[in-house]
């Protein structure tokens, strides 16, 4: 049939609802007519099926934020189960090298490796390990700028820790200091920037090689190299920034190491050959050999300095340097509007201020009973002042009023 020359119409029926169709619809009836004036009837149901498209789109949409609210608290746990675990390690591995010590063997902040045979030292590397695999894993869940400043919670941690198992005296201030961490911490959590999607290895490449990075990895290869042949020989003993610092700035490099890890583990789990790609072993030569030297100057840190103030003024130098990092990788600072920019600085000063109150005043000895007892000491010195005084006030009246007497009767 040539349907050229035919002439169709639609002509609209009436409603239509079939049980097994959730959506009305109308009937159509196509009317055609051929020039030898013979007609066909073709009648066809047109459903609407917006509301089902709309549907599908809105349950697409919901189970994608419930996707998105799974990966945060799967992230939000694995960073506080990290941060408990390292925070214990700081403990253990203080008692291994306090034992050490008791014994004679040679100290690891003067070379010294005795603590490879100590059984503490080694649970508390374990138990670093597991924090570090829990917090490995929380970064592929979640962005670093949620995962690291969670790390203030292993400050809280070591510093009860120690208070109770290496007799280190936490004061008022110490304790606030905590506090003023815990809080900033998650001040900056509510205002993390997000950071930008990156979902393969290529992708990941292309953000290493980017000027600005490139710039940024440079300085802190230079930095570290410079601390750790002219610095650390000179001052590593005296001052405890030398060691934190190097410990810092070549974490901000394991951070990137291990977010692209992730990324490459993803990407294993979905089947693609992860193996023949070179950018996956350079990121996993870069993360052992940027932990190994963590370990090796967080261990003298630990060795020479009190671990109260290594763990806090480590936290916030470690969070500094994976910020920077961030940013310059992966542009996370372009999204933000002005309020979180400043909740997210506001969040890491209220961090330094408790940092300073734990490092400033680590050998005052305050407490809320001393202040108490200081309150009631002035309380009773300010009383005895006041008598005084008034002792004073009454002499001198009686003396003037004699003198006043003695001139009256000499007159």
């Amino acid at each position: 049939m040539n349907v050229s020359a035919m002439e169709c119409s639609f002509t609209e029926g009436g409603s239509y609802n079939h049980p097994n169709v959730t959506s009305l619809g109308v009937w159509l009836s196509l009317s055609c007519a051929s020039a030898s004036s013979e007609r066909r009837l073709l009648t066809c149901l047109a459903a609407d099926v917006s509301e089902r498209r709309g549907d599908n789109s809105t349950s697409g949409l919901v189970m994608a934020q419930d996707r998105g609210k799974y990966d945060f608290y799967v992230g939000l746990a694995l960073a506080v189960s990290s941060s408990l675990f390292i925070g214990g390690s700081f403990i253990l591995k203080k008692k291994g090298l306090l034992r050490l010590a008791r014994k004679g063997s040679m100290r690891a902040g003067q070379g010294g490796h005795a603590y490879l045979k100590e059984c503490l030292w080694w649970a508390g590397l374990l138990s670093m390990g597991a924090g570090e695999l829990a917090n490995f894993a929380a970064y592929a869940f979640a962005p670093a700028t949620l995962v690291t400043p969670l790390g203030a919670l292993s400050v809280l941690v070591s510093a009860i820790l120690s208070s109770y198992f290496l007799s280190e005296r936490l004061n008022l201030h110490g304790k606030l200091g905590c506090l003023l961490s815990i809080l900033g911490s998650t001040t900056m959590v509510i205002h993390a920037p997000q950071e930008e999607e990156i979902s393969s290895l290529e992708h990941m490449a292309r953000k290493l090689v980017d000027p600005g990075f490139f710039v940024f990895a440079t300085l802190v290869v230079v930095v570290a190299l410079v601390l750790i042949f002219v610095v650390g020989p000179r001052h590593g003993q005296t001052n405890i920034l030398v060691y934190i610092t190097i410990c810092s700035v070549i974490g901000a490099l394991s951070v990137s190491c291990v977010k692209g890890l992730g990324i490459a583990i993803k990407e294993a789990v979905a089947g693609a050959n992860v193996a023949k790609t070179p950018l996956a072993w350079i990121l996993l030569l870069g993360l052992v050999a940027c932990v190994g030297t963590q370990i090796n100057y967080l261990n003298k840190a630990l060795d020479i300095f009190n671990t109260s103030l290594v763990t806090p003024i480590y936290y916030v130098f470690f969070t500094t340097s994976v910020l920077t990092c961030s940013a310059v990788l992966f542009k996370e600072w372009r999204h933000m509007g002005a309020d979180d920019i400043i909740g997210t600085l506001s969040g890491f000063l209220t961090i330094v201020v408790g940092i300073f109150l734990l490092h400033a005043f680590k050998d005052v000895s305050v407490s809320l009973a001393a202040l108490a007892a200081s309150v009631r000491k002035d309380q009773r010195a300010n009383g005895t002042y006041e008598l005084l005084r008034a002792d004073t006030e009454e002499r001198d009246d009686v003396v003037s009023r004699r003198n006043g007497a003695a001139a009256s009767s000499s007159s």
